[in-house]
């Protein structure tokens, strides 16, 4: 989140300043990926605790940004200011060109954060863990558990640093990340601080959770970055030897940012898991390859690599930029705790990929159409989070995205991409692009691979006609390579739009591997429910791609499979305060499961055509907590003979309180589960009614409610405070 100096002059003239880049030459570019690597930079942190349980810390409510904390977005300098559109590079523009016979299977979809702290863009994030959901958003973050009731916050970010003192206490400036550290059975929380912007020092904050439960204590850490370099975008992977980070860095004065190159850095994860004094070993690399940005380093899946494997980062260069050719660049990061000075960031080649066009609208900010407003920021100039790696024994993986102009006007698709490393380093081994033939828009997407070696991607769709919603695909092992082969999936369709003329969107999201079972995708996103200045919510699903059973090797022969890459750094900070919070309409839109593809379903008892559904039990009661309490209710989902229904979706509103519109899906027995966030203690009492219960060809009949019990009516219950 970048404050901007002197230039903000109101919600409804929100101006983005744009400033020349500097540029480099193509030779320069040659000359400097000869140069010889530049030493780090190795700083202890400035400070570092372990803070009380969260859960018993009091609560700081998500603020509204101040009114100069608008921002400009700044994209990674093109190295030679001009840039070419051939209307021939976009790549495929269907989805594989086979038959797409398989369906995906949507396990779960429930209500994540919404605009609470008045920003744009969101930057959702989210990470699943063996109990929790953990999602963070521009200044705030919740706990959910793994069927989507809340069980803390929305809060301000600020809340996890209370008492630690310093920038990161006092400054709540964004840019968040977090990452379940499923070989530590941990989690990671981050985000910059700027306390002096737009002079330095600058900071990150990280935070490492003391034990597997994200509301108790935390390793709390501050690094300096730089004083005199923002650290701006970091993207961090979690890695057996460090907590590795990459960074856009800007030189920033009361006139504006301008770019000053990458940044990569790895923190002492040892120490760090076990709340001891730790170091950062830092790479400014402007003096060396000042062309670098908008570089992402990778994050661990599945099983370790072998000891001492360097951390891979990668970025991707268009050849309108003045590169020799269409390509991706690998980098690793050799850090070396004994002797950290000793560390290394070396180039690891240099991969050309099949043309694309990343030249969206000219790379403004407003490309992405909608039904209504103005339109939305592509980020087309970078490859979006995250780099995910995972070890098969006989090869190591890369997965990663980016958008592309998939038509030559202006239609974005996803471009991504597996990279393969079988000892003889890294190579392409398949490129797609995902674009199905209509004339909606994907972007801002989110690639993983899971144990099995399916791949999915997660990403918002957007038209003229279909407002932006939150969709999925993917593929199995074995399937030809450089194809999306199931039937695109829906988490939730949205229902408005965003008419702030800033046009921010993302600037990015997260598709994350489900530690327990190494198969099931976790995705969050944002969308509108309702048409309005900036009223996003985030939505957070998980779907399969396949039963992950043993993955058979894919017979395709490498290679045939297109990749485009895109290189900049998206600079400038994170959060612009809203130019407009009043929905135009007045009403909220209820969310439903309409269209959304249903999962699988494990239950003996699976809906089939027309079958009948009513709820045949609500159960409520209250949960004291520390500062208030919490409502939760257990719903019980019946088919006309009286027999618990697997997999039906229930939709219900609560009388007060957030979230107010929620959701949950049945499991084998039948019964779900929501919950409130934290009521205070002089809220009395709290309402739930059911609303909707969908799914695969069930017929809901609410006619049919009941409740054998009669603490309730079938449709209503109210819980009362403990």
């Amino acid at each position: 989140m970048i404050r901007r100096p002197q230039t903000y002059v109101g919600p409804a003239a929100l101006l983005i300043l744009a400033f020349l880049p500097s540029f480099v030459s193509p030779s320069s570019m040659a000359a400097s990926s000869m140069a010889s690597n530049n030493p780090p930079v190795v700083r202890d942190a400035v400070q570092f605790d372990t803070s009380p349980l969260l859960k018993e810390m009091t609560p700081i409510p998500p603020r509204k940004a101040e009114a100069d904390d608008a921002e400009k977005l700044q994209r990674r300098p093109l190295p030679r200011g001009t840039y070419s559109s051939s209307p021939g590079q976009g790549g495929s523009g269907s989805s594989g060109g086979i038959p797409i016979a398989r369906s995906p299977d949507l396990v779960q979809s429930f209500e994540g954060i919404g605009n609470v702290n008045g920003v744009l863009p969101p930057d959702p994030v989210g990470d699943i863990g063996p109990n929790n959901y953990v999602e963070m958003v521009n200044l705030s973050f919740a706990v959910f558990n793994r069927s989507g009731s809340l069980l803390y916050g929305p809060v301000d970010t600020s809340t996890l640093w209370q008492g630690f003192g310093g920038a990161c206490q006092t400054s709540n400036d964004g840019d968040g990340i977090v990452l379940y550290d499923h070989q530590a059975d941990r989690w990671l929380m981050s985000q910059f601080a700027l306390p002096n912007f737009p002079n330095g020092p600058f900071y990150q904050c990280i935070a490492v959770s003391q034990t597997s439960d994200p509301t108790g204590a935390w390793y709390r850490y501050q690094f300096l970055i730089s004083n005199t370099k923002l650290n701006d975008y970091p993207k961090f992977g979690v890695w057996p030897d460090g907590y590795y980070l990459s960074v856009n860095q800007f030189n920033c004065n009361f006139l504006g940012c301008f770019s000053a190159g990458a940044g990569v850095a790895s923190f002492e994860r040892d120490k760090m898991l076990n709340g001891q004094s730790a170091q950062m070993v830092y790479f400014d690399m402007q003096s060396t390859h000042p062309e670098l940005g908008g570089m992402l380093p990778a994050d661990l899946d599945g099983p370790p690599p072998p000891a001492a494997t360097p951390n891979p980062f990668v970025q991707v260069d268009d050849n309108a930029w003045g590169y020799p050719a269409d390509q991706l660049e690998v980098w690793e990061f050799s850090v070396d705790w004994s002797s950290p000075s000793a560390s290394t960031f070396t180039s690891a080649g240099t991969l050309p990929t099949n043309s694309f066009d990343s030249n969206l609208c000219n790379y403004s900010r407003n490309c992405i159409k909608q039904p209504g407003g103005s339109a939305l920021d592509a980020i087309a100039d970078q490859l979006m989070f995250r780099l995910a790696f995972r070890d098969f024994g006989d090869h190591q993986s890369l997965v990663v995205n980016h958008t592309v102009d998939t038509n030559g006007a202006d239609r974005a698709g996803i471009r991504w991409y597996e990279l393969r490393n079988s000892g003889g380093g890294w190579s392409i081994y398949q490129q797609g692009t995902y674009a199905p033939a209509d004339r909606a828009s994907r972007w801002m997407g989110s690639v993983a691979m899971n144990g099995a070696g399916d791949i999915a991607i997660g990403y918002s769709m957007s038209s003229r006609g279909i407002y932006p919603s939150v969709r999925f695909t993917g593929r199995q092992a074995a399937d030809p390579l450089g194809q999306m082969t199931t039937a695109e999936g829906e988490i939730i369709a949205g229902s408005g739009y965003q008419t702030s003329s800033s046009g921010r969107w993302g600037d990015y999201s997260a598709l994350t591997i489900d530690p327990v079972d190494d198969c099931t995708f976790w995705y969050v996103q944002e969308y509108y429910a309702v048409v309005g200045g900036a009223p996003w919510q985030t939505r957070i699903g998980a779907f399969r791609i396949s039963k992950c059973g043993t993955s058979p090797t894919p017979t395709s022969t490498p290679g045939t499979q297109t990749l485009t890459p895109t290189a900049t750094s998206t600079p400038g900070g994170r959060n612009t305060p809203t130019p407009n919070l009043t929905p135009t309409m007045t009403q909220r839109q209820t969310p439903t499961s309409t269209g959304m593809p249903t999962a699988t379903q494990a239950a003996t008892n699976t809906p089939s055509s027309g079958t009948l559904t009513h709820i045949g039990d609500l159960d409520g009661h209250g949960q004291s907590m520390r500062n208030g309490w919490v409502a939760e209710v257990s719903v019980t989902v019946h088919d006309a003979t009286h027999g618990p229904l697997g997999g039906a979706e229930v939709t219900g509103i609560w009388s007060s309180g957030v979230p107010s519109t929620v959701m949950c899906k049945a499991d084998s027995s039948g019964i779900c589960t929501v919950a409130t966030g934290v009521f205070s203690p002089a809220q009395s009492s709290v309402t739930f009614t059911v609303v909707d219960v969908s799914g695969r060809s069930i017929v809901y009949d609410p006619a049919s409610n009941h409740d054998g019990e009669g603490d309730s009516n079938g449709t209503v219950i109210t819980v009362v405070s403990p």
